[in-house]
């Protein structure tokens, strides 16, 4: 194995953390719009900690995606 499809397959690896991303992002938002249908009186309470626990699990998909980059250009 050479070291240009040693990178490539280590990005890869370090890329998958964006499926959980997108997994983390999509319960985050459901569990809003439910609890807002549930009683739309708390939503500007909820919509708040939304946005920080999107904020949170997005950081994550940014953390992956320098670690690739790195990965294949460093």
């Amino acid at each position: 194995m050479d070291l240009a499809s040693a990178k490539n397959l280590g990005a890869g690896l370090a890329v998958i953390a964006l499926a959980g991303v997108g997994v983390g992002i999509g319960n985050i938002f459901s569990a809003l719009v439910s609890s807002v249908a549930r009683n739309p009186s708390a939503r500007d309470n909820v919509f708040g900690l939304a946005i920080l626990g999107f904020a949170l699990t997005e950081a994550v998909a940014l953390y992956a995606l320098v670690i690739a980059f790195i990965i294949l250009f460093v």
